[in-house]
């Protein structure tokens, strides 16, 4: 593995983990603001990385995955992962339901933004760079100037990708939450009850393809948002 193959793979591990820590204390600022006080007596309101670390989804998968680019010709895995879930109690909301709704739009929510922010950053700093440093070869800033764009576009496209995902309305994930506040109550008891089967749901749901749809849709609207040339730079670093 070359030393550009490991710098790209750890400036993704980095956007992704960003943005997967940054959705995560979304939710618990949201829950916190709203009178729960669980998310803050963990610790994990902090956006240090380590307190929302799941060994599983966020160490285990996406560096299997690289491993997997990596002794495969031609694989190109996108790398996923998620944190530890942020623990909210909905007991301490005046009105649960609502309050959950809140809880649940906070992280896709902040996802979008963050997108949208990361890109009008770089739609705002990309012209300042003449063509002759962002595309030469040779030389530092050049390298320097297309790894900064790498990861900030890489960090626009997973918080997109992030958004999109959380939004399915499978239990648990975000989307779950959304449409349970609309529903009747006999809607509420059901997802309620599926929620314990959610995640095999979810699992299978990702074995089948779901992965690849959100994928399919959110890179051409992230290429969209960052532009022509900034797709260029991404794909002269990649």
């Amino acid at each position: 593995m070359t030393v550009d193959a490991v710098l790209r793979v750890a400036l993704s591990l980095i956007a992704l983990f960003m943005a997967i820590v940054l959705h995560e204390v979304a939710h618990g600022l949201v829950a916190a603001r709203l009178g729960d006080p669980t998310a803050r007596a963990k610790g994990r309101l902090s956006i240090n990385p380590l307190a929302h670390v799941d060994p599983i989804g966020t160490l285990l998968v996406p560096i299997a995955l690289a491993i997997f680019n990596w002794l495969t010709p031609g694989a190109m895995l996108p790398l996923i992962g998620w944190a530890k879930p942020v623990p909210v109690n909905p007991n301490y909301f005046r009105n649960p339901f609502r309050g959950m709704l809140f809880v649940a739009v906070a992280g896709p929510g902040t996802n979008l933004v963050l997108a949208g922010a990361a890109a009008g950053l770089g739609r705002l700093l990309l012209p300042t760079v003449p063509n002759e440093v962002l595309f030469s070869s040779l030389g530092f800033s050049g390298y320097a100037a297309r790894a900064f764009f790498f990861v900030l576009g890489v960090f626009i496209t997973y918080n997109l990708i992030l958004a999109v995902f959380n939004l399915i309305p499978i239990p648990p994930l975000d989307g779950s939450r959304i449409v349970t506040y609309f529903l009747p109550p006999a809607g509420r008891r059901f997802m309620i009850t599926a929620e314990r089967y959610g995640f095999f749901v979810l699992l299978a749901v990702v074995f089948l393809g779901g992965i690849d749809l959100v994928f399919r849709w959110v890179l051409p609207a992230a290429g969209t948002l960052l532009g022509p040339r900034w797709v260029t730079v991404i794909n002269l670093f990649s």
